[in-house]
């Protein structure tokens, strides 16, 4: 998942997708009123503004960039290529032969390459600036006829696909929401359940903090870590075993990427 460590909190970096649940009230002080945060609508409203100008810079190639920003763009391709490796040595017939839902697809960085390969893609994001971005990008390669995209959350998804994605969206969701996405990814997907998000370990709590010291002008999203052994009880829990993982690591970027199959 794209980290939002330090580099986020100074520079207002975020990443698409929250989960659909009510606001959490949490207490500003001991003497304060709660605050109540809705992720949701909080990462809607960013990357149909301001966010999506900044996330679609970083998504693209020859987009003007900050040296953080670039580093993130490295990251983010790193993983996304991983991915695309697993996919390759598996072998374009089984691509070819299945689908694949991209849940929280971004501006397309794995729906296009996945439908250039061959594969019939089912891709959305809960912004539709985001969505719509990835849409024209597909037309313009002239895949629109693999790759369809829709303005979506994660829990109005319904369908059977062979393969369910869901990549740099972990983050936004709280520890004790993340079972519930991870089960209802499970109960679309047929077969397998490829996910990424930000290790939960002392070097990255301590960076978070960090940055959360330098908070940026336009941060707008909260950033949430994840334990390997939460994100594995939530995928046997929805009948899934991991069968092969990769971590990405660069300045900026922390992902732990899992590929899982049913049981």
């Amino acid at each position: 998942i794209m980290l939002q460590l330090a580099a986020s909190s100074i520079l207002g970096l975020t990443v698409p997708h929250a989960p659909h649940a009510p606001p959490r009230c949490l207490a500003a002080s001991r003497a304060a009123s709660p605050v109540c945060v809705d992720d949701k609508s909080e990462v809607e409203e960013y990357f149909n503004n301001e966010g999506f100008n900044r996330w679609n810079r970083i998504y693209s190639e020859d987009g003007e960039v900050n040296a953080v920003q670039l580093d993130i763009r490295t990251g983010h391709g790193q993983t996304v290529d991983k991915i695309l490796k697993w996919v390759d040595s598996d072998g374009r017939e089984s691509l070819s032969d299945g689908t694949w839902c991209d849940a929280g697809c971004g501006v397309g960085s794995l729906a296009i390459p996945l439908a250039q390969r061959g594969a019939t893609v089912v891709a959305s994001d809960i912004a539709g600036a985001m969505a719509s971005e990835a849409e024209r990008r597909a037309a313009d390669l002239g895949l629109s006829e693999r790759a369809s995209f829709s303005t979506s959350d994660l829990e109005s998804l319904s369908g059977e696909y062979d393969t369910v994605s869901c990549i740099d969206v972990m983050i936004h969701y709280p520890p004790e929401k993340m079972a519930g996405m991870v089960g209802h990814l499970g109960g679309i997907a047929k077969e397998r359940l490829i996910l990424s998000f930000a290790p939960d370990t002392w070097y990255y709590r301590a960076l978070k903090r960090f940055g959360e010291l330098f908070p940026g002008p336009s941060k707008t999203t909260r950033a949430y870590l994840h334990t390997e052994e939460a994100v594995f009880k939530a995928l046997s829990e929805a009948g899934f075993a991991p069968s092969r993982t990769e971590m990405t690591g660069t300045n900026f970027y922390f992902s732990r990427l899992i590929e899982a199959v049913r049981q």
